[in-house]
């Protein structure tokens, strides 16, 4: 079968260039057929493609003049529905004419109008944003990175269902530990919000919740998933990002600043090549809203072809390995998430 993807061609914050050779990149490496709809400016694309006529044959425009930037409010992206770029693209897959659909633009008019498009799984009230980023033990799963600024504890507590039977499917964990991101790891830390949320949680059958983490538990692996509201957890994967770029800059630094220095990166390139690649932010790109009833992965707004490529790869696994119905079944949301309740209007 032929994976057909959805990319909105317009966003991020250089559009068409890095989309469309991320997609030449994505085709290269694919394990099976592929094939892309490219939705935006039709000459913008057109003029991206004949650098890449292998791509070509394999890729369909559709052109639209009404275009959603990274300005654009969510409730304008909304009123300008299957008409944009991202509204189209997004809607390609509601109508099944694509697998899943990836772009790197607006995530706040992405998801408003994936959520009005692709529509939510029963039970659950907000998707969210998760991200596999690599730690001391090897990975953890971190939701929400920024769909859902202000959280309930309901949601808090979806979040960790959702995380929870996301690890079980990415990184085929049995019985993944789940932490909830706070202050202090001490029971009384935290607002109401969060103490409300851990008790949730703690009254769940069969659910492996570990208690509260600190942020230096993410990059630690202190457990397997991580689970915060939106805000935190753009700041926490925000830092960790530039973290990771700054021991960079330091490491090539100070390689670089003497004879010594430079001997020892030849000595040791490919251990120094093998920790480069370990925090390269880019080979972790691309995550998928948890919650909807189709696949819709959102790139990172400044990634390079690259990062898209990889974001592109991680829609083809999430469509491959039917990640909406395995997350379906595994939470058995009828069921479990009766016990939580509806979220508070």
């Amino acid at each position: 079968m032929t994976t057909i993807l959805a990319l909105d061609a317009m966003g991020g914050d250089v559009g068409p260039k890095v989309v469309v050779e991320g997609a030449a990149i994505a085709l290269s490496q694919s394990q099976g057929p592929l094939s892309f709809l490219l939705f935006g400016d039709g000459p913008l694309i057109e003029a991206q493609l004949d650098k890449f006529p292998g791509l070509r044959k394999y890729s369909t425009i559709v052109h639209t003049d009404v275009l959603i930037t990274n300005d654009t409010k969510p409730s304008t992206a909304v009123r300008m529905g299957r008409k944009s770029n991202l509204g189209m693209a997004v809607d390609a897959v509601a109508k099944g004419q694509a697998h899943a659909v990836v772009s790197a633009g607006n995530t706040g008019a992405y998801m408003a109008l994936s959520k009005i498009l692709l529509k939510t799984l029963k039970g659950i009230d907000r998707p969210a944003i998760p991200a596999v980023l690599p730690t001391i033990k090897g990975k953890t799963v971190v939701l929400d990175l920024g769909a859902n600024i202000d959280c309930s504890a309901e949601s808090l507590v979806q979040f960790a269902l959702m995380g929870e039977a996301f690890s079980r499917e990415i990184l085929k964990l049995a019985h993944p530990t789940v932490g909830l991101l706070n202050i202090g790891s001490e029971d009384l830390k935290g607002n109401a919000t969060v103490q409300k949320a851990a008790q949730l949680l703690k009254d769940i059958e069969d659910f492996n919740f570990s208690g509260f983490v600190e942020g230096n538990d993410i990059t630690a692996g202190t457990t397997d998933v991580v689970v915060t509201d939106g805000f935190s957890g753009n700041v926490a994967l925000k830092s960790i990002e530039g973290a990771a770029h700054l021991i960079k800059h330091l490491l090539e630094q100070a390689l670089s600043s003497s004879w010594l220095g430079k001997l020892g990166y030849l000595i040791a390139r490919s251990s120094f090549k093998q920790f480069k690649g370990r925090i390269d932010p880019r080979l972790y790109n691309g995550a998928v809203f948890l919650g909807l009833r189709h696949i819709a992965v959102k790139s990172h707004g400044g990634t390079d072809t690259i990062g898209f490529a990889n974001a592109i790869g991680v829609a083809i696994q999430m469509v491959q390995s039917n990640l909406v119905d395995k997350i379906e079944q595994r939470l058995n949301l009828g069921a479990s998430l009766q016990s939580v309740g509806p979220e508070n209007a």
